[in-house]
This record gives C-alpha cells, structure tokens and sequence, in this order.
C-alpha cells in the first residue's frame, strides 16, 4: 500500500499537468498548421519536456512508469487529440524517396485489395520482389477508404513486416508510428525473436522506445526486462499496479518472486507455453535440463541452440531413429548446426562392405542412418565422378523427406572445391544449382558505347545530369548506331530511350523511324490501374508479376512492360534502380 500511496502522489501531479497543457494547446490548434511529417520530431520533443517536469517532481525516484493498466473508470481524464488521428499515415518511408505521393492508394477498392494482398502472401518472395513489397506497403500514405478498414490494411503492413522478419525494419516501424492498431503483435514477435538467439539485452531495448503497452504478456517481459537491469523498485512498482488490476499468473508470479530474491530457487516443472516462461524456467531451476521431442516448438528449438542446451553429440542414443530425425528437421529449420549433425553421422559404425558397395547399401538402411553411411563415404572420395554422385545422392535423400536445407553448407564447400571445366555434364545443373556463386551487385558497370544499353547513357540513371548534356549524348550515340546498318535494336536499347524520352529527352526527327515505342504489352487491368493511377496497386501487381523470380530471372519482354508502366506513373527512383540492376555489363 505504501507504493499505491507513493504512485498517486506521482500520478496526480503528472496529470494536472497534461491536463493544463492540453487546455492550453486547444486555445492554439486552430491557429497552427501540421506538418505530417515533423509529427514525430514533435513527439519526441514533448515526451522529452514531460520527463523533465516528471523529474522535477519526484527527482528522488526518477521513474519511467507504464499506465496501461490503471483503472480510471473514475477518473476524468482530457486527453490530447492525436495529431495524425485525421490523417491516417502509416508507414516508415517519405513517399518522395521513391518517387510516390502519400495518396498512392486513395483511388483503390478495398475488396480488391485485400484480394491481391491475400495472394501475395502465398508466395516466398524473391529478394527484388521482396523490396518493392517492403516500399509499397511501407511507404507513408492515406489508408485506402473504399471497401476496407484502417485496422485491415494495416494488418496486412504487420503481416509483411513479420513474414519479412527484419528486426530493425519492426523497431522502426513501431517508434514512427507508435498508435498503429495491434502494434503489440509485432513488439511480440520483436522481443521474442531476440530472446530465441538468447539476445536479452536487445529485447529488452525495444521498451526504451515503446511506450504504449496494452497486452499482459509484454508488461510481464517488461516487468521481466526492469528486474534483470537492476532496476528492481521500478519493476515491483510496476508488478504492483498490474496486481491492482486483477492480474493473476501464478506461474509468472511465482518466478517474479525468485528474481526479487523473495523466495528460493525451485525446482518446478519447465513451461513451454511460451518463449519466455521457458526463458524464466531455465533460469530459475537448479541443473536446468531439457529433451526436445516432436511437439517442441521451434521458437523453443532455437532458443535451445542459441543458449547451447542441446545434449552432447557424443551423447545422443544413434538407435534413437526418431530422436535424429529431430535433430535433421532443426538443422533444416536452422535451428541446429549442419556441423553437429554431420559430426553425428561420423559416429555410426559401418563395416567396409557396407563402405564399398554405398550404392546399394544405404537403401537397407533407416533414412538417417543411410545419410550417415553416405557421408561417411564422401568424405573417403578422391573422384569428382564419384563426390558428385555422393553429394546428389545425400542431397536427395534429405529432399525426399522435405529437409531441403539440412545438408546445404558443406555441399557447397565441397563443390567449390571442384574445378567447373571437371564437372560432367550429368552433373552440371546440380553442381550450378548448390554451388549458389552470389553474384557482386556492387561490381563496376562496363561502359560499350557500341550498345545503346550498355552505353554511357546508362550513367543518367545513376548521376543528376543535365537535361541538355544528356539530351546531346542520346543523340549522339544514335547516330554512331545508324552508321552501322548490321545494329538490331533490342527491347533492351528501347527500355533506355523510351525512359529517357520519357523524362524530356527529344530525339532529333531525322533518328524517329529508327525506334519503335510499343507499350501495347502492359496488362489491361494494369493500363486500367495507370489510367486511375492507383499508384500503389500497380506496385503490387508488378510484385506479384515478379514473384519467386529475380528480375535477372525475368525475360526482356516482361521487364520492358515494367519499365513503361513505371514510366507513364513518373515512379523515376524505382525505374532507375530496375535499369541499373537489369541492363548493364559488370566487372
């Protein structure tokens, strides 16, 4: 009761004083302009003044206190009208980096929306595909109004933000827009992602920049975090007003009062119901110990190989089949280490027939002990005929059983270690399909002024050049080109002028009938959404044109159709990066 007392005399105070400044702010709203993109500079600059007066009040204490979960159905509070309630942004990008506008989905229905954003969430995105999602959905803009709701489409923005799994991209996405509906889904999968890679320290961070905690299982993590930074009054403070609104977790509880030093270390049964009741069992039982078993989750796998849980190789039953074949599956997941498996495959024991006559003999044999003998008999291979037939047959295996992923380092280790000129031609698809050679981005592009493509017009798209400067190099070039009467102009040379025509560039009369502009190849419901320019919408239809592949993947016909329709909406940023990405020699 004594904290109860000692909170009321911070609490009132603090209210009194945003009560008398949000009077004084209304006498003013009217007479000052919002600008929509400063709000959060604003924000930041006000929270800072209210910690100020907080500690002036009670500079003893100095407390960073969450009032989620007081009950004031007696209080009369008057709360500051939020700045962006009648704009409806939400996002983290300037709409102006990507060549957008902020009502890029305001002439969009909602119903046929959701419809394509629904399927865009079937695919496994590929990596170009991915970014032009990421700068769709995340760009600041209105909240489409025909057909949907504020709170569905941005259940969508969660949903790609989690499927993306970018963290930073999450803790951006909740400082800028802090009154997002069901921001605590993605602080869940925040903190908990951390905590899997036994990362404490950055799941904890996140409540530094967060503010606004509606859900009991985050005010346990915070409760959770304040303790394990010693800040142990804040954290009983906080434990205490959370008691007053009828909180009760017996489990949590009892925990709380071991971290505290309130009661001894136990030896209670492990809760798996969630990533940090496991997180607390492991730390507060005495020898912790714990088998994974098919019904294991894999938040739960990973943490147990990031806190090095798992039992010792040398330790593992190999006549447990089942307990294997877990451990196969966690290496598929990446939750446990292809080195540790294959360290376990060394341990099986296999005579020389067995060894001499693999072909055959690991067919006799349960799958993950035939994976075994096949490894074991790599490993004793000088052959390239022979590693390949192996490292195919291994990966094979795994296939079979849907653990694509659990044999992947190594064979591409063992394949670089083979020259590409020895490789046969059975084998060649296989060995360029696992040997995954990334290719540098980042390589200088070959200038061939021989090429329209390939030419120095390819610099405007990644210089700011003269309109004039590059207007006299077009046309230039073209007349070099016209000289040679054996040039066929390619859809990627029309790709380059058509987007330079596009930006102001005029090509001289005498060069015209040289080009052929054709964007009849756009898709009708795509010309459909240009002519109503719904801006964002197209994005979306081009992602999901994308799909799995790569737009290196994608043939020039497709990718021309892309570049015309990014030229009819002036989207210049995105067109250019396509360009730069698609077009030029690199070395």
């Amino acid at each position: 009761m004594k904290k109860s007392k000692l909170l009321s005399k911070i609490f009132l105070p603090i209210l009194l004083t945003i009560v008398l400044f949000s009077n004084i702010n209304s006498l003013h709203a009217e007479e000052e302009a919002v600008d929509i993109w400063n709000i959060e500079e604003k924000k930041e600059i006000e929270e800072s003044d209210n910690e100020i007066n907080s500690e002036n009040l009670q500079p003893e204490l100095n407390l960073k206190i969450d009032f989620g979960k007081i009950d004031t159905t007696n209080l009369e509070v008057i709360k500051d009208e939020d700045v962006n309630a009648n704009i409806n942004l939400a996002g983290i990008y300037d709409p102006s980096d990507y060549g957008l506008s902020i009502d890029m989905w305001s002439n969009s229905n909602g119903e046929d929306l959701i419809k394509i954003l629904k399927r865009l969430e079937k695919i496994e995105f590929s990596k170009d595909t991915n970014e032009l999602i990421k700068i769709s959905l995340l760009t600041n803009s209105y909240i489409p109004s025909k057909n949907i709701s504020e709170a569905e489409f941005i259940n969508f923005k969660l949903n790609y933000l989690l499927k993306n799994n970018n963290l930073d991209l999450i803790k951006s996405y909740l400082i800028k827009n802090p009154n997002s509906p069901n921001n605590s889904k993605l602080i869940k999968y925040y903190v908990e992602s951390y905590l899997s890679d036994s990362d404490l320290e950055n799941a904890c961070k996140i409540f530094d920049d967060v503010n606004i905690i509606d859900d009991d299982y985050l005010i346990k993590f915070k409760i959770y975090c304040l303790i394990n930074r010693g800040n142990r009054e804040e954290a009983q403070l906080l434990f205490d007003l959370v008691k007053e609104s009828n909180f009760n977790d017996v489990f949590f509880e009892n925990k709380f009062n071991i971290l505290m030093g309130y009661s001894e270390v136990s030896k209670d049964e492990i809760s798996e119901k969630n990533i940090l009741e496991f997180h607390l069992s492991h730390r507060t039982i005495l020898d912790f110990k714990y088998k994974p078993t098919k019904k294991t989750s894999q938040i739960i796998w990973k943490y147990l190989s990031s806190s090095n849980l798992f039992e010792n190789i040398n330790e593992i039953d190999l006549e447990n089949h089942d307990e294997i074949l877990l451990i196969e599956q966690a290496v598929h997941e990446g939750n446990y280490k292809e080195n540790d498996l294959l360290e376990l495959y060394k341990r099986f024991k296999f005579n020389i027939n067995q060894l001499i006559n693999v072909q055959e003999s690991y067919k006799l044999l349960p799958p993950s002990e035939g994976r075994a003998l096949i490894y074991q008999r790599l490993l004793l291979s000088n052959d390239t005929n022979q590693i390949l037939n192996l490292s195919s047959k291994l990966k094979n295996s795994f296939e079979e059983q849907n653990l694509n992923n659990a044999f992947t380092i190594e064979l591409k280790n063992i394949l670089q270690k083979i020259d590409k000129e020895q490789v046969p031609s059975n084998y060649t698809s296989f060995y360029m399909v696992n040997l995954k050679n990334e290719k540098d981005l980042n390589k200088k592009i070959k200038i061939n002024n021989k090429v329209i493509h390939q030419s120095k017009l390819l610099n405007y798209f990644k210089e700011d050049y003269e309109l004039a400067k590059i207007e006299k190099d077009t046309n230039d070039i073209i007349k070099k080109i016209k000289k040679n009467k054996n040039y066929f102009v390619s859809i990627k040379d029309l790709m380059i002028l058509e987007s330079l025509t596009s930006d102001g560039v005029k090509i001289l009369k005498k060069y015209e009938n040289l080009f052929e502009f054709n964007q009849s190849d756009i898709p009708t419901d795509i010309q459909l959404l240009i002519n109503n320019n719904e801006v964002g919408f197209v994005l979306l239809r081009i992602a999901e044109i994308i799909g799995e592949d790569e737009l290196n993947d994608l043939g020039p016909e497709t990718i021309y159709f892309i570049i015309s329709t990014l030229n009819q909406l002036n989207i210049d940023p995105l067109r250019n990066n396509i360009l730069l990405k698609v077009l030029p020699l690199k070395v």
